[in-house]
């Protein structure tokens, strides 16, 4: 579950912890008073959208710190060995992000640093947070189409679809390739056969790379590296008064010394690996001197070499790997055009085939589908009862389509709010407050057939309010005993149900507006639902409703 959420200077934010039990975790407030932000700061450390505009005014960074306790880490602990990342202790797990007002920010992860996309992984592997106009997707068919492969574990199937339609819409993409107009073939044959030529009588080889280049270097030198290679190796062995006899004489003069001081031994036989080592230094230049070459006619050569290569260079790649791998691609693309009636006709083949085995992916896909889809209404149909559609029906309808990237599917959520009216699309006919709750029973279905351990609600009870709420929060309680589940909300009816609740407020402190998170006791909390119900302080009643309304919901 998410324990800590720690804010600093976002937004009206300047320092704010928030502390998150198990179960339903309910948050209240005045309207603007901050609620949103916190929503905001989580989705931004689990990898969302780093806005700059939204530091507080004077800051130079905000950081957001989300802590975790998993009870099984291992899907996560996974992700964090991928991305060469130190695992959950204890499943115990850190994330941090912050956003610079100048510069890039920083992603911290069990205080090693990570990458927006890793936090973005972990946020689908820990939490759903479901904001206030998320409901508006449940209209678009693909939402309900990946609700009822969700629900229906279609995932195989689906993937089995998706590798066949890749691969017909490469063969496709192949054959339009292959099928040009004649005239342009004819064109590009001639245009590919000039560069497989131009290349090819290069002769190519990876020795045309650095090789080269250092080869031409010393051709250009070549008098300059003579003349000074001769003069050390004068110096060193070669020279009248060269270092050699030097050492040499220093020798016999050693060996009479030694003859008086027994000290000298040590010292003559030092000098004499000295001369040694002298002697191989002298005939290593020399080897390597006499494979200069001087010939005006080898450097012309080279520089020739130099100029071809470049050219090329500049034409078909930064690098003689890269002008090779052009080759290469194209004469493998001229080999097609030149076999092309041949290649057709191979395509058009596997096409054909192609296409009948994503037929039966297709078929497999919508057999799976259907099978889901009554189980998946019936489920959403119970649930909507319990939220105060105590008639209401739901539908999920498959129609057949047109193959695409995810199916020959179609799907269409149906519904009847009311006894007597027939099914009709759930966008033709919902208000926002029903597209509100089927959204809320959509996620109570979801819930017991996934893993994710946190859902998040943001005001998914607006426009709603009386027993209805009460049906929301009930609801919500409900999902809680196998998520934990927080919850924003402005409705005293549906915040009763939490059982652990936090106030937002704001205040002017030094001219600057702060936030500040509190976690109520049980006197603050009927404080709490008693301004809710838009009393507070005004009459016993309105707090003694405040009480029962609480009694009630344990």
């Amino acid at each position: 579950m998410l324990q800590h959420l720690s804010v600093r200077n976002l937004a009206i934010v300047e320092e704010a912890t928030a502390a998150f039990g198990p179960g339903l975790n309910i948050i209240t407030g005045e309207t603007g008073a901050g609620k949103s932000i916190l929503m905001g700061a989580l989705d931004l450390v689990l990898g969302g959208r780093a806005d700059k505009s939204a530091i507080r005014e004077g800051a130079a960074e905000a950081w957001v710190e989300a802590s975790f306790s998993l009870s099984d880490s291992r899907a996560v602990d996974a992700l964090l060995d991928a991305g060469g990342l130190p695992p959950c202790e204890e499943g115990s797990l850190l994330v941090r992000r912050s956003v610079a007002a100048t510069g890039a920010g920083r992603c911290l992860v069990n205080d090693a640093p990570a990458t927006a996309q890793t936090l973005r992984k972990l946020g689908s592997l820990l939490v759903d947070i479901h904001g206030p106009y998320d409901h508006q997707s449940l209209l678009d068919p693909d939402f309900q189409r990946d609700i009822l492969d969700a629900y229906g574990h279609c995932a195989p199937q689906l993937d089995e679809y998706a590798h066949s339609w890749q691969t017909l819409k490469a063969l496709e993409f192949r054959l339009r390739e292959l099928q040009g107009d004649s005239a342009d073939i004819a064109a590009e044959i001639d245009r590919l056969q000039f560069i497989v030529d131009e290349i090819s009588r290069a002769g190519l080889t990876e020795a045309d790379e650095s090789e080269l280049v250092e080869q031409h270097a010393q051709a250009a030198n070549a008098e300059q590296i003579l003349s000074l290679g001769s003069a050390v190796t004068g110096a060193l062995t070669d020279g009248d008064t060269s270092a050699f006899d030097v050492l040499a004489n220093v020798q016999s003069q050693l060996a009479e010394l030694a003859r008086i001081l027994p000290a000298a031994v040590e010292w003559k036989a030092g000098v004499q690996e000295a001369a040694v080592q002298l002697q191989e230094l002298g005939r290593a230049i020399n080897d390597r001197l006499s494979r200069i070459d001087a010939d005006p006619a080898r450097f012309q050569q080279l520089e020739e070499r130099m100029t071809l290569v470049q050219r090329l260079k500049r034409k078909y790649g930064h690098t003689v790997g890269e002008v090779l791998a052009t080759l290469k691609r194209h004469q493998t693309r001229l080999h097609d055009l030149a076999t092309r009636t041949e290649q057709v006709a191979c395509l058009q083949t596997e096409i054909a085939a192609a296409n009948g085995a994503l037929s039966g992916k297709a078929a497999a896909l919508s057999k799976s589908r259907a099978k889901a889809a009554g189980k998946l209404a019936r489920a959403i149909t119970s649930e909507l009862h319990d939220l105060g559609f105590l008639k209401a029906g739901f539908s999920i309808g498959l129609a057949d389509c047109a193959p695409g990237p995810r199916g020959a599917d179609e799907v269409s959520f149906g519904f009847a709010p009311n006894p007597g009216e027939p099914m009709r699309p759930l966008k033709a006919i919902a208000s926002s407050g029903e597209i509100a709750r089927v959204m809320l029973a959509v996620k109570a279905v979801l819930a017991a057939h996934d893993s994710i351990p946190v859902l998040v609600f943001d005001e998914i009870d607006a426009n709603i309010g009386g027993e209805v709420g009460r049906a929301v929060g009930q609801k919500l309680r409900k999902v809680a005993e196998n998520h934990q589940v927080i919850s924003i909300t402005h409705l005293p009816q549906s915040a009763v149900y939490g059982q652990q609740h936090l106030v937002v407020s704001k205040e002017v402190v030094k001219g600057r507006t702060k936030m500040r998170i509190e976690a109520l006791g049980d006197a603050q909390r009927v404080d709490e639902i008693a301004r809710m119900l838009g009393g507070k302080g005004l009459t016993s009643v309105i707090e003694s409703h405040a009480r029962e309304l609480l009694a009630s919901a344990k």
